[in-house]
């Protein structure tokens, strides 16, 4: 099996009633956890790219890691393009043979997002195979590679904006902003409650009159979410306990993407917690066995629990499983 666009992806997805994982990846690791969770649960999937994972780990080797797990899972896998900046980046991934791409014009006027936008779609739709395209109104605060935003400075779409625009930019899904953030300092301490009993900050609400007035407009579209992890606190603890020092990092409550993927969201991005997993393995692993210097060793524990994460989010959060 080839890799994949979006499109049949959504449209099952949309009228399931679940959410698709779109899972970043830097290296082999990662790709195999991701994809071997998929697979276990008998989940499509989408790997996604950003700009931080293109320079770390180069595009080609990014691509053929994929491929290789194409082969390897016999899954539905899209390779996409994160948070693409302008067109040349959009251009070069889908000459590269990614089979779709965001073109992220967000925080840029709207006559020049959608301007911008048409023209990657116009590029992407002709190619062969057809690309799909994810654009975005609306902006995220946080900071996720080369995309920042500090809080206070993010904007909620605004519903009244998503029909003249996705009909005048011929986009394939929108990405929009109804309060999830990049990174795994979500929100401010101010934003948030306390909860009495552990301490720990309660985020505030996504706003679902967004969600429900978009889908409204854009009735059968498919919406994306950004900013989506929900920097499980099991894998924090880990970290905190074998030296690390994250404090008050907290993310989207997983109940709220439940709700979410029910709705008109079919794409769900997943990055932090990734990371979070990856690196609560390692660092568990150096604090029980200091005497180990084989990355195999380490890494492997940090591949256990992204593996781990990925199969909790597919079944409880994205209810992507048992859908091939």
């Amino acid at each position: 099996m080839p890799l994949v666009n979006t499109i049949e992806m959504f449209e099952k997805a949309y009228k399931g009633g679940y959410a698709i994982g779109a899972f970043n990846c830097n290296n082999m690791e990662i790709v195999q956890a991701i994809t071997e969770a998929a697979k276990e649960c008998n989940s499509p999937v989408i790997l996604q790219v950003s700009a931080g994972a293109r320079k770390y780990a180069k595009p080609v080797y990014l691509k053929k890691m994929v491929e290789a797990a194409v082969e390897d899972t016999g899954l539905p896998i899209v390779l996409h393009l994160d948070h693409g900046a302008d067109f040349e980046i959009c251009k070069d991934c889908i000459d590269g043979g990614f089979t779709s791409v965001m073109i992220d014009c967000s925080s840029r006027p709207f006559e020049e997002n959608i301007a911008i936008t048409r023209k990657v779609c116009e590029y992407a739709h002709a190619h062969k195979p057809y690309v799909t395209v994810e654009a975005e109104l609306g902006t995220l605060a946080g900071i996720e590679d080369e995309v920042k935003v500090e809080h206070g400075a993010e904007s909620y779409t605004k519903p009244e904006d998503v029909e003249e625009f996705v009909k005048r930019t011929g986009c394939d899904s929108l990405a929009i902003a109804i309060g999830t953030s990049h990174g795994a300092y979500k929100f401010k301490p101010e934003q948030c409650t306390r909860d009495p009993k552990t301490g720990k900050l309660l985020p505030p609400p996504l706003r679902f009159d967004i969600l429900e007035e978009v889908s409204r407009r854009l009735p059968g579209f498919p919406i994306v979410l950004h900013g989506s992890s929900s920097v499980n606190q099991e894998y924090v603890d880990i970290i905190n306990a074998h030296g690390g020092k994250l404090v008050d990092a907290v993310g989207v409550p997983e109940e709220q993407l439940r709700h979410a993927a029910r709705l008109a969201v079919c794409k769900i991005n997943i990055d932090s917690d990734l990371r979070l997993a990856m690196t609560a393995g390692i660092r568990e692993h150096f604090d029980e066995h200091p005497e180990h210097f084989d990355p195999r060793q380490y890494v492997g524990d940090g591949r256990k629990y992204v593996k781990e994460l990925v199969k909790h989010k597919i079944t409880e959060v994205l209810g992507s499983n048992d859908k091939i």
